[in-house]
């Protein structure tokens, strides 16, 4: 049974976001329903990260099966013509072993968080970015974001409806650079907490406002409490940019012999 590993753009404005549920369109649901349309399989489609509604993607990864081969050129042709009119693309199809596994096998994940900071709103990138007229200092900003990076209890700064059992994570990356009249938050690590890096932007942009300083996103972190930090950026500014996996990761273990360690993925953005 082949098992076809696909990469996924999205614009996440239209859907409550990555996962199959009840009360609107998701993602998974579109692929899903692409995929029966030209197989007539009713297949599961399993991604690297549950991104919320209004987050997007443009190195989304997941995989699925199907009993019968098909050449890789028809499989990502027909997923887009299916994918039509929704704001979704499967730019790449790949064969993948049996045992790799989108979520499971991932050993890193990137973020871009855009703020667009300018007194105008956005126009063109409308639903892309986060628009905050007042002026943010981004020195600040990224000399608080220093504090944050590396191994860390982010109890914090995750949401309060977050099922990971532990709240312990490794922040491989967590800058701050303006391009023109952008903002960009880029944060890298394994994985993440339900909301992570939405409540890290929002407490780094306090700084930016010089209503926080360095010393109180350090109090924050300390407290392991989330009515500590600052409040929850809004989703549209978030896209999911990178899953990386280690060369020969189709050999990795599958989901059903995943044993986990302190930091498996969790609830992601």
């Amino acid at each position: 049974m082949p098992r076809y590993k696909i990469t996924v753009e999205y614009d996440g404005g239209p859907f409550v976001g990555w996962q199959r549920q009840d009360t609107g369109p998701s993602i998974q649901a579109s692929l899903e329903d692409a995929v029966f349309a030209f197989s007539g399989e009713r297949v599961l489609v399993q991604s690297a990260g549950r991104t919320d509604s209004g987050v997007h993607a443009v190195g989304q990864v997941a995989h699925f099966d199907l009993a019968k081969e098909s050449p890789l050129h028809s499989v990502s042709g027909a997923l887009n013509f299916h994918l039509k009119p929704n704001p979704i693309a499967v730019p790449k199809v790949e064969l993948a072993g049996p045992g790799f596994h989108a979520r499971f096998s991932a050993i890193g994940r990137r973020y871009l968080y855009r703020i667009l900071n300018r007194r105008a709103p956005a126009t063109l990138d409308r639903g892309q970015v986060w628009h905050v007229p007042v002026p943010l200092d981004v020195d600040a900003m990224a000399g608080s974001a220093a504090v944050l990076v590396g191994h860390h209890d982010f109890n914090s700064f995750r949401s309060t409806a977050c099922q990971s059992p532990t709240s312990i994570k490794t922040l491989d990356q967590l800058s701050v650079s303006r391009r023109g009249e952008e903002i960009h938050v880029e944060v890298a690590s394994r994985s993440f907490l339900h909301n992570q890096v939405r409540i890290l932007v929002g407490t780094l942009a306090l700084v930016g406002r010089g209503q926080w300083t360095r010393r109180d996103v350090q109090d924050a972190l300390a407290a392991r409490d989330r009515a500590r930090a600052g409040p929850t950026a809004p989703p549209h500014g978030l896209c999911l940019m990178e899953v990386r996996y280690k060369a020969g990761a189709e050999g990795a273990a599958s989901a059903a012999d995943h044993r986990p360690d302190p930091e498996e993925p969790g609830d992601d953005e």
